[in-house]
């Protein structure tokens, strides 16, 4: 009978505390691999959502607030601002693309932006199918719209008020599907994007509003209406030097307020850490109790098995080979745990991200990280070190006095 073997018969008699020490590297390993793929998806989602984005205009309120409702849609904005104002903000010597976004409506969950051609500038967007939005009510899907919503270009839909609830329905106006864009692992790919006038068309008199549309080449296009408005102005960089001045000048010189996406993610994302950190620690003290938890098992099992383990060595069996039994069974232990908690880990965070809301990025559990690799050996050294006491004691052995105690 070889080593294996022995081990696994080890392990099959003591079927409750084995069950027991499987579960607490699984449940610890499992929580270490959700933390660590969701932490990094979600810091890369707010990285990628915010590149090449250095300000955000909008109403005073909380910069946070601004930067979630126009970088990442997913909050309400702070307020509307008025177009001329962002029209001088975007003609700042400073500024060297503006791109102004009109927020309010949402078709199915998915949000209904309504800007202009600066917002493919900012992007990079490009087109799997069809064209551009130009005139009035044409609108350019991102991938994950047009995929779970089964449009194609030439079908029309009606959006609704508001940016989640679909009670609101603007039947007066139909949405005409000109173009689909290719998936950009970004927030773009769960948007709507239509022309500014096209939003103010669903939420003003139809005599307030001019009836043309069009992508000047101005900064912003001219608006016929005194009173129109944009939620919030998105902001590109002259220079480095912008950075400091810009949001001063807006600040103290309007009534609106910059928000750098840059510092409220980073904010946004400490407040994050904290909760991740807490549940980190809690998964390393679950690892920490499964060390004990295989080393008190395996000692106990060896303190029964002293005078069995004997008969083996009287029978040629080497102190190496018993000594390596019982590191063996800590390795199975350790193994069988890694690896269900590594699989559960990933079968959990596919199913959250599968609970998530369709306007949201989704996490998936379908990926594998390189630091996943070290969280493995942390999972499989449990059962070694654990283990390696207990062996040492089944080494040292004193044959003769266990089998004349016996």
């Amino acid at each position: 009978m070889n080593i294996l073997s022995i081990s696994f018969k080890s392990i099959k008699a003591n079927k409750l505390s084995a069950f027991l020490n499987i579960l607490l590297i699984a449940f610890g390993l499992c929580i270490l691999t959700v933390l660590l793929l969701a932490s990094h998806q979600i810091q890369n989602k707010l990285e990628n959502n915010a590149q090449g984005i250095d300000a955000v205009v909008g109403a005073k309120g909380s910069p946070l607030q601004l930067i979630l409702s126009s970088v990442y849609h997913i909050d309400f904005p702070t307020g509307n601002i008025p177009l001329k104002t962002a029209e001088d903000l975007a003609k700042n010597r400073m500024v060297k693309l503006a791109v102004p976004l009109a927020l309010g409506d949402n078709f199915n969950g998915y949000r209904i932006v309504g800007t202009n051609s600066n917002f493919i500038k900012l992007y990079h967007l490009k087109l799997a199918k069809g064209k551009f939005f130009n005139k009035n009510f044409e609108v350019t899907l991102g991938a994950d719209v047009a995929k779970t919503q089964k449009l194609k270009v030439g079908d029309t839909f009606f959006g609704a008020h508001g940016l989640a609830d679909n009670s609101d329905i603007h039947n007066n106006h139909a949405y005409i599907v000109t173009g689909i864009l290719t998936p950009n692992a970004n927030v773009t790919d769960q948007l709507v994007l239509t022309n500014l006038e096209s939003v103010w068309h669903m939420h003003q008199h139809e005599e307030e509003i001019a009836t043309q549309s069009s992508l000047p080449e101005s900064p912003l296009p001219a608006a016929q209406m005194p009173t129109a408005e944009i939620t919030s102005l998105l902001i590109q960089y002259k220079s480095p030097i912008s950075t400091i001045l810009f949001p001063k000048f807006v600040n103290q010189s309007t009534n609106l307020q910059a928000a750098s996406p840059a510092i409220e993610t980073t904010r946004l994302f400490s407040l994050i850490g904290v909760g991740v950190v807490t549940l980190q620690y809690f998964a390393v003290l679950i690892m920490a109790i499964s060390v004990i938890s295989v080393f008190v098992s395996l000692l106990n099992s060896l303190k029964q098995r002293k005078y069995d383990l004997s008969i083996m060595r009287t029978m040629g069996a080497s102190k190496t080979k018993i000594f390596l039994i019982v590191m063996l069974e800590g390795f199975i232990l350790s193994l069988i745990g890694t690896i269900l908690g590594w699989l559960f880990g990933h079968l959990l965070l596919q199913y959250m991200g599968s609970l998530q809301d369709a306007g949201q990025a989704k996490l998936t559990g379908l990926i594998f990280l390189q630091p996943e690799s070290y969280l493995i050996l942390v999972g499989l050294s449990i059962g070694i070190f654990a283990a390696l006491l207990p062996a040492t004691a089944a080494y040292r052995y004193h044959i003769s006095k266990i089998l004349a105690g016996n």
